[in-house]
């Protein structure tokens, strides 16, 4: 009887201790090895856990339209999306228009911008979007951001399926099959600096194309792009600025996260913005003002709070 009663107070004190200690699991969406999605997923994850007070196990998916669809269906709690993907799903709009729209998810900051990458070999003799014509191209893993900024800059070009040979491969597959000379191009949407782009750079020599003035302007009048422009010398070799066009990436959470929860998570990320900066290689240049410029999904409630304390007031649902 004495064992028995010793054994109960022992399970107790276990069933005590996982209940303090932070409730449910965060499930949080980090997209694909070696892209800055999934640092970025990680980083929030180790600070969390030093902190003590939440609980976020990373999920690996196809990227930002797959993460907003796990969310919708409760299969996730927090994802980072581009921004661009998180409207148009919850709208209903662009790429979104058949499936209609997504609900279920409100935001909680804007990370750092994300800048679309054209990478081709050095020696490839592509030196334009319109020089992808007839060529094998990576446009990312289904479902990721990546996929649907090339299908988009592409078709702005007047570049089909049938004139552009797709092939959807993930940033490391894509980058491994760029270097033995398997694909003429890929697409990377990622943050500057990206360790995938990087260390192809160092392989290879390795160009990037440009998208000119006229394609960026309806990318941004159709689609809500802004402009970018990513510095020479930002990887190996590359001797000269590029113009290109680029989205935010988000974190997003489960409308159905606690408010406390929710503001806990807005306020760990703002409280180590800078170890953010030093363990994800894009510039993430947090702020109070640029986490809320230019979001157009309505924010959690949590984070309003949080932003609220702030003096900054931001749109939530309903």
């Amino acid at each position: 009887m004495k064992k028995l009663l010793a054994l109960l107070i022992a399970l107790m004190t276990v069933l005590l201790c996982s209940c303090s200690s932070g409730g449910e699991t965060i499930r949080l969406g980090a997209a694909g090895t070696g892209g800055i999605y999934n640092q970025t997923a990680n980083s929030i994850k180790s600070i969390a856990d030093a902190d003590g007070t939440l609980k976020i196990e990373t999920k690996t998916t196809a990227g930002s339209a797959a993460n907003v669809r796990l969310l919708s269906q409760n299969y996730l709690d927090a994802a980072i999306v581009q921004s661009d993907i998180a409207h148009d799903a919850l709208n209903g709009e662009n790429n979104f228009e058949k499936s209609g729209s997504l609900e279920g998810y409100s935001a909680v900051a804007a990370l750092f911008t994300e800048a679309c990458q054209i990478v081709v070999r050095d020696d490839s003799g592509i030196n334009s979007v319109d020089d992808l014509l007839g060529k094998t191209v990576s446009i990312g893993e289904e479902e990721s951001g990546t996929e649907l900024n090339a299908k988009q800059i592409l078709s702005a070009y007047g570049l089909s399926e049938k004139m552009v040979k797709q092939k959807n491969l993930n940033y490391t597959d894509a980058a491994k099959q760029l270097e033995n000379g398997e694909i003429d191009a890929a697409f990377f949407t990622l943050g500057l600096n990206a360790t995938v782009v990087d260390e192809l750079s160092k392989q290879c020599k390795i160009k990037l194309i440009g998208i000119d003035d006229t394609t960026a302007k309806k990318l941004k009048n159709t689609y809500g792009y802004v402009d970018c422009t990513i510095p020479k010398a930002t990887y190996n070799g590359q001797s000269n600025e590029v113009s290109t066009v680029a989205v935010k990436a988000l974190l997003i959470v489960n409308d159905r996260l606690s408010t406390k929860d929710v503001k806990k998570l807005t306020q760990l990320v703002f409280d180590n913005a800078q170890e953010l900066q030093l363990t994800v290689s894009a510039d993430v240049d947090l702020t109070l003002e640029k986490a809320v410029d230019g979001v157009k999904i309505p924010f959690h409630k949590g984070a309003a709070e949080y932003y609220a304390e702030k003096g900054i007031t931001v749109k939530t649902a309903g």
